[in-house]
């Protein structure tokens, strides 16, 4: 199969069933654990440009903020400290996720949602009463380790509750809803940032509780999948789950299939040491690449520091918080369209699309600054010229928030088979917070040395990443979730490491390596 045709990968089986009232309910709950990531995303970012909170724990930036100590633009917010209070949580998210794999594949998925919640909930406390810079960065280790539980179990969650036939519309659930938890967090900042006392930081860092709650008692409530109620050996109580999620439809086939993928996955003694088999070398090199291309999006420089983004190119504090909102609404109805189009026009529409609208609009913001700023980085914007900006990065948010925001998460979650399902997860969520955390480290630093450069060094990745996706990645739309084998199998590179059994290769793992 040459370049980039592809086709479906007519697997033979359909599956009855529609979504159900009940499934629709368990899944929006379930996708509220997006809510803990998305707050906190939005709500760094405007913290951090709030005059206050930098008085307090960050004065030497308040001092290059306020012009004391710089007048460059592009070098007022670029100190390691102020990055570390962002970044540190998703290094905690990095580490976390290899422990909530294992809670995750023992104690089913709801489990880890519900330690998830937990974890953040009390993150949220600490960062909201913090005296010290030590203080907020212990309350940003335990978000990030809610964030790692949380972003390890959900999507999987999704994948496996889903009738195939709508599975990409619930699992982009998830990310709605961390686009709802950004858009939440910019609208708190913005209404913060004008309490008088110069204590809206906190109720700001303190009101993150909110979304913890919301996924901590949804969690209790929660049934498990069926997946993980077979792998705890209740056939007879997963068919009747099965049976309810799917309505009054004939599921033997679809059950017949699920047990089977379980016995083969619990002859599996470690996980871990299967990735390396050939046969799973298409879903490891997955569960690597989407997650670093997603974040080598650059959208974090836009989501993290939005408010610090527009203050930087000349918007004052109260428009650039206000910026920041208008672009968290335009994610939000841009994941709408994503969910409405994604079982309909497939994955690789959005992200071939997604991916040429990004680079687009992000080689323009990038050139737009560089007319107005140059290398010495003062100037001042004209409000006709800065709604230009707004624009141009509003199409650029509207690209990543259809294709690769929420297909960054929903296509690893589809592929992997049960036996590895868990700990190729964990590998995809470690992956995107390391380059989550990395990004958020250096990205200032990044701004005041590359300048508007920076925007061209994201959207070369964005480029790469787009011939990536035409090249190798297949489209899963329609595929039943456990006969996801057969997308590899028809792809014309990475049929070669597929055998033409299905059965896993389990009697010497440590040799199949190619």
């Amino acid at each position: 199969m040459a370049g980039g045709a592809f086709v479906s990968a007519g697997t033979g089986k359909e599956y009855p069933g529609k979504i159900t009232l009940y499934v629709f309910l368990t899944c929006i709950v379930a996708a509220c654990g997006g809510l803990i990531f998305g707050y906190d995303i939005g709500i760094s970012g405007g913290v951090t440009a709030m005059t206050p909170f930098l008085q307090k724990f960050f004065p030497k930036v308040y001092r290059q903020e306020s012009g004391a100590d710089s007048t460059n633009q592009y070098c007022k917010f670029d100190s390691i400290p102020l990055t570390l209070f962002t970044s540190s949580l998703y290094l905690a998210a990095l580490v976390a996720s290899f422990f909530a794999s294992a809670v995750t594949k023992i104690f089913g998925r709801k489990v880890s949602m519900f330690v998830g919640g937990i974890v953040f909930l009390g993150g949220a406390a600490i960062n909201g009463a913090a005296q010290n810079v030590a203080m907020l960065i212990i309350g940003r280790i335990m978000l990030g380790i809610g964030v790692g539980f949380s972003n390890q179990s959900v999507p999987l969650y999704l994948s496996e509750m889903a009738p195939y036939k709508f599975r990409g519309a619930l699992n982009i659930c998830f990310q709605l809803m961390i686009t709802i938890g950004i858009l939440c967090a910019n609208l708190v900042n913005y209404g913060t940032d004008k309490i008088k006392s110069g204590q809206g930081w906190r109720v700001s860092l303190g009101l993150a509780g909110v979304p913890a709650l919301i996924i901590t008692i949804g969690a209790l409530f929660l049934p498990d999948t069926p997946n993980s109620i077979i792998g705890h050996n209740k056939p007879e109580e997963a068919r009747k789950h099965l049976q309810r999620i799917r309505g009054p439809v004939n599921i033997d086939e679809e059950f017949n299939d699920l047990v089977a993928a379980s016995d083969e996955s619990k002859m599996v003694e470690n996980p871990w040491r299967n990735l390396l088999q050939r046969r799973y070398r298409p879903h490891l090199c997955m569960a690597i690449l989407i997650p670093f291309f997603q974040q080598l999006t650059g959208i974090n420089v836009v989501m993290f520091y939005a408010p610090v983004l527009f203050k930087t190119i000349g918007f004052g504090n109260n428009a650039s918080l206000m910026s920041a909102v208008i672009t968290g609404l335009v994610n939000v109805f841009a994941t709408f369209a994503a969910i409405f189009i994604v079982d309909k026009k497939g994955r690789r529409f959005l992200f071939l699309e997604g991916g040429c609208q990004m680079f687009i609009f992000q080689v323009l913001v990038g050139v737009l600054i560089w007319i107005k700023f140059g290398t010495d980085g003062i100037a001042v914007i004209p409000k006709g010229y800065a709604i230009l900006v707004v624009f141009c990065i509003c199409m650029f948010v509207a690209g990543f928030a259809w294709s690769w925001g929420p297909l960054g998460w929903l296509v690893p979650s589809e592929i992997f088979p049960l036996e590895i399902r868990s700990a190729a997860q964990s590998i995809n969520v470690s992956v995107n917070m390391l380059f989550t955390f990395i990004i958020a480290q250096v990205f200032l630093s990044m701004l005041c040395h590359m300048k508007f450069g920076l925007f061209f060094f994201f959207g070369g990745f964005v480029f790469i990443m787009t011939i990536f996706v035409y090249f190798f990645v297949p489209e899963t739309k329609g595929i039943p979730i456990e006969e996801m084998s057969q997308v590899w199998k028809q792809h014309w590179y990475w049929g070669k490491f597929i055998p033409e059994d299905g059965h896993v290769e389990m009697a010497k793992p440590a040799k199949t390596v190619a």
